[in-house]
């Protein structure tokens, strides 16, 4: 019986932990270079990402190959000689928000992450500045920010150095679901 006791609390507390996850499995995360020939544009819209209000952890990873351009060689490029996709799949966010904004109540919320970025097996402490439109309990994080190339030790060659701009806008917009474990299902 005592036994019986210590795995129902375990679980408990397990079940009301996952309640205050949000998940999301389509952020949507564009990246935009503006350069004097040519301005490049790509999305990706699987990105995931996983929330945790209480704690502000904040988890995001979207596949290098998910991100598509207007022309398909543009694709190429990216993924075989600037990304090396093949070598490094991922680009990573893990860190926290700062402010814990109150996801009863409607309103958008000026916030600030701060953890490791991580593009082109390059990992950088960052602060990123963002906001988290609450809207019927759902939350929404939005941010804009700029990856410089160098930083992450993304090559450009000298002969399309026209074509790249040395710092990328990034974009990325989340919208969330409460996290639901298999075992609250049933």
């Amino acid at each position: 019986m005592k036994y019986i006791c210590i795995i129902l609390l375990a679980w408990m507390t397990i079940n009301q932990a996952g309640q205050d996850v949000f998940t999301c499995k389509n952020a949507r995360i564009s990246l935009y270079s503006s350069a004097p020939i040519e301005d490049i544009e790509a999305t990706a819209n699987t990105g995931v990402s996983v929330y945790t209000p209480s704690t502000g952890e904040l988890d995001f990873s979207v596949s290098m190959r998910a991100f598509h351009f207007e022309k398909s060689l543009m694709e190429e490029h990216f993924n075989e000689e600037y990304m090396e996709s093949d070598k490094y799949p991922k680009a990573t966010f893990k860190g926290k928000i700062q402010e814990h904004p109150d996801l009863t109540k409607d309103g958008t919320y000026p916030v600030t992450a701060t953890g490791d970025f991580e593009v082109h097996g390059v990992k950088q402490t960052r602060t990123i500045n963002g906001s988290i439109k609450v809207n019927n309990g759902v939350p929404t994080i939005t941010s804009e920010f700029m990856v410089k190339c160098a930083d992450h030790h993304i090559e450009i060659p000298k002969i399309v150095f026209h074509n790249i701009a040395e710092s990328i806008r990034i974009r990325v917009a989340a919208t969330y679901a409460p996290y639901k474990s298999n075992s609250s299902s049933k």
